[in-house]
């Protein structure tokens, strides 16, 4: 395992990363104010959809985290790119409010009854999930329709070692009902970072992912081909890894311990 990290662009996961529910993660503001010191980049890289931008933008900034639009990049918007390049623009969607009006802003249609012509379910974070919805979704998945997921996290994180129950935990119950599972689009993908690269035109020996999920965070860096740092701040313990074959170029128990390795 190497001892510094020369990258310029760090891609960071928010949730358990940087901070857990509405605590910021100790160190994570030197973190960050150390990368942009040193003259790079950071860009929050989160698989959770059911938040648009600028909700990001102001729960960081309430943390005491700079931080605009260009600087959060969500599997909503991977999702988008993705989607759209495939003409897959009339959807079925297991998701909230707030993902379903950046899709409709992106110029998608939301189908909400059965028995319609659409071109795909998309299955994600929600928030406002209902029975209704997931019966809809199970027959449309019974139909043949394609189907997506924005990413595929069994759980949320939040502080005090609480979880709540997220997209991939979703995904399993409708997968026990029809026995279909989804094309995923964010991390673990390399789509989320090909979708990133085609909109900030980043090169990927540039790029270092840095998270607390070994099946999504690290996951996507071994996929991707690109460096990655497992951080023991959330969902991941030492023990975790240990007994993983998904495996960190680097390890560190929190961002607070990569401050001086930038």
């Amino acid at each position: 395992m190497e001892n510094t990290i020369d990258k310029s662009v760090f891609l960071l996961d928010m949730d358990g990363t940087i901070y857990l529910g509405n605590v910021l993660i100790d160190g994570a503001k030197e973190f960050l104010d150390k990368i942009i010191s040193e003259g790079k980049r950071y860009i929050f890289l989160t698989n959770n959809a059911s938040k648009d931008k600028s909700t990001y933008v102001k729960k960081l900034e309430a943390l005491g985290i700079r931080a605009g639009k260009d600087d959060v990049f969500t599997s909503a918007d991977a999702s988008i790119s993705y989607l759209s390049k495939l003409g897959k623009k009339r959807l079925f969607l297991v998701g909230n409010t707030s993902l379903r009006n950046q899709l409709l802003d992106a110029g998608f249609e939301i189908v909400d009854e059965r028995n319609q012509d659409i071109d795909a379910v998309l299955v994600s974070f929600d928030t406002e999930l209902n029975y209704e919805k997931l019966w809809i979704a199970c027959d449309y998945l019974q139909d043949g329709y394609d189907y997506y997921a924005t990413h595929p996290d069994f759980v949320c994180p939040l502080e005090g070692g609480r979880i709540m129950p997220d997209a991939g935990s979703i995904i399993e119950l409708l997968f026990a009902c029809v026995g279909r599972r989804p094309i995923v689009i964010g991390k673990p993908e390399d789509k989320m970072i090909e979708a990133l690269i085609g909109a900030y035109g980043f090169k990927k020996d540039d790029l270092i992912m840095v998270g607390d999920r070994l099946y999504t965070d690290i996951a996507m860096g071994y996929k991707s081909g690109i460096k990655s740092v497992l951080v023991l701040s959330g969902e991941t313990s030492l023990e975790d890894y240990k007994k993983s074959d998904v495996k960190a170029d680097y390890i560190f128990s929190s961002v607070k311990d990569m401050v001086e390795k930038i």
